[in-house]
Formats: structure tokens, C-alpha cells, sequence
């Protein structure tokens, strides 16, 4: 998932998304964004967009994911790096 800089306690809004069609090999779910009026995506709240890849395994699963990530980028974007390698 990746979130606005400061999220859960005070983040700004309004920062442009850049990636989003970059990614394909996993899915990009939408939760804190708009479309503005020059049909730009935009931030526009602190839980903003969850990257979820689909594998034959957890580990490759996760990686689509991931790689799906690295491929977006707003201002004040933060992830973490961590999730789903524990099992």
C-alpha cells in the first residue's frame, strides 16, 4: 500500500501520481485519489493506492507487488518494504 507522506496522522494532498499505467503485472487498486480536470491522478487522502500482484506463490506474488511499487511515484509516497515476508 502506498500512503502520503505523514499518513495516519497529518499528510498533504494534491500531489500528481506518475506510474500508475507503467504497471502490469499486478493490479492498482484506487483509494485516495481523483482524476483532476486535465485528466491527471491525484492524491487525495493518506491510504492512497494498494499494488497487489498474483503468483503461483507468495514469493512471487510479493514481488509483482512490489515491482508494481517501485514503479509509481507522487511526492511524500511511502511504503513499506517489509510486508508479507515474514511467513
Amino acid at each position: 500500500m502506498a500512503v502520503s507522506e505523514g499518513y495516519p496522522e497529518k499528510y498533504k494532498k494534491g500531489y500528481v501520481i506518475e506510474g500508475i499505467k507503467d504497471v502490469t503485472d499486478a493490479i492498482v487498486f484506487h483509494s485516495g485519489t481523483i482524476i483532476d480536470k486535465n485528466s491527471k491522478t491525484i492524491t487525495s487522502g493518506g491510504r492512497v493506492l494498494t499494488i497487489t500482484g498474483l503468483g503461483e506463490n507468495m514469493e512471487g506474488a510479493l514481488n509483482k507487488s512490489y515491482n508494481g511499487l517501485e514503479k509509481i511515484d507522487f511526492k511524500g509516497i511511502y511504503y513499506r518494504k517489509d510486508i508479507g515476508f515474514d511467513l
